[in-house]
């Protein structure tokens, strides 16, 4: 007698790992669960197990593929056998200051302090890409900085460490950063610097991207919302984004207004003058860039900062490779990462919530997202 045995279950091929990166802040219990939402969604997309946090070896005997929630130092990324975008989502830096918006600036002179690695070239190829601007390491260099800066303006100060918009001012006088130096250790202003930008009024905040998981690629920009936090205050509430299938050339067959076409080219150009970097690499860049009018009265528009790192957006993106995995002809999709404060209780019919219920630092807080549309038609055939 032969004996029928049931069909076992193939074994994962790998296992993609969701884990806090050294040295980053602690994270709101919504922004852990978002993060493992985009974890398992990559999961489902390659055949691979999910696992939180690094611990041991999954024991499977397949690949990793790691998600951490900030980008990683090209050293402690070797430890982790990542050798390229292919083996996480989000990106590899070789310095800290790599990781934030210092970079963004030029230096106030030749003469001016910075880290040892600093390169000059990328401040000077980007220089038309983003605001009026200078990055220092030194109180001297901060006051030389303002004093320049505040001839044409009203100034935003940013400390390049600090996240969510959090610990930003504005200036109008060389008095006022005086006074908010005393605010910066020594030793961090050695180390990471602090941005001194022009400030906008009446900004619309765009990102523009480019993400890649395995074969598939795509390209994004969409608007930041805004919304009301359970304290009263205007916090990020989300990205619309339109996503289609490509890198960065399909989004030129968007038909967009000069306004969008303005900050797409801002950022690829960004992007590109990563190259001054060595060792860097990504599997997801995005790059914010503010438009707004300065106390001048002259529209700008320059990137912000850049992230290489799993961002409030990323649930969109996903949602939009998801689909374009299931249906190879699908080239355009629109999405929309929400957040939302306070007890919410109707959602769209098809919204896939990450997270709903009490965070024990924010309160009452939603984050779902949803798709409005996908399209088989050629991008340049679509509304941009």
């Amino acid at each position: 007698m032969t004996e029928h045995r049931g069909t076992q279950p193939s074994q994962p091929k790998g296992t993609v790992i969701a884990f806090s990166a050294p040295g980053c802040e602690p994270l709101y219990a919504h922004e852990r669960e978002a993060i493992a939402a985009v974890a398992r969604t990559i999961a489902t997309l390659k055949g691979f197990a999910f696992r939180q946090g690094l611990g041991r070896s999954s024991g499977n005997g397949g690949r990793l593929y790691f998600v951490p929630d900030d980008s990683l130092l090209a050293s402690d990324a070797a430890r982790l056998g990542i050798n390229g975008p292919q083996d996480l989502f989000g990106g590899v830096v070789p310095w800290r200051f790599a990781t934030t918006k210092a970079i963004t600036h030029e230096l106030v002179d030749d003469l001016a302090e910075r880290p040892k690695e600093w390169s000059t070239g990328f401040g000077r190829t980007v220089a038309a890409a983003v605001l009026p601007g200078y990055t220092v390491f030194s109180r001297h260099d901060a006051l030389r900085a303002a004093q320049r800066l505040l001839r044409h303006g009203l100034a935003r100060l940013k400390p390049p460490l600090a996240s969510r918009g959090q610990d930003q001012h504005i200036v109008r006088t060389v008095a006022d950063v005086e006074r908010l130096l005393e605010r910066y250790r020594s030793p961090d202003l050695d180390e990471y610097g602090l941005v001194l930008e022009a400030d906008l009024r009446d900004v619309v905040t765009v990102s523009v991207g480019r993400t890649e998981i395995d074969e598939i690629m795509v390209a994004y920009y969409g608007t930041q919302t805004t919304t009301t936090d359970n304290a009263g205050q205007s916090v990020y509430g989300g990205s619309d984004l339109i996503v289609v299938r490509g890198g960065w050339e399909a989004l030129k067959d968007l038909r967009l207004s000069r306004a969008l076409a303005s900050a797409i080219a801002q950022a690829r150009a960004y992007d590109a003058a990563m190259a001054e970097y060595p060792g860097f690499f990504a599997s997801r860049r995005n790059y914010d860039i503010g438009q707004g009018v300065d106390s001048s009265g002259i529209w700008r528009s320059g990137v912000l900062e850049a992230s290489w790192r799993i961002g409030g957006s990323s649930t969109a993106e996903l949602a939009a490779i998801k689909i374009m995995k299931q249906d190879p002809d699908i080239q355009l999709v629109r999405a929309s990462a929400v957040k939302t404060f306070g007890n919410t209780s109707r959602l769209p019919d098809n919204a896939d919530v990450h997270f709903q219920g009490e965070d024990p630092d924010e309160g009452p807080i939603t984050r779902y997202t949803v798709v409005t549309h996908a399209t088989r038609e050629p991008p340049r055939k679509a509304v941009g």
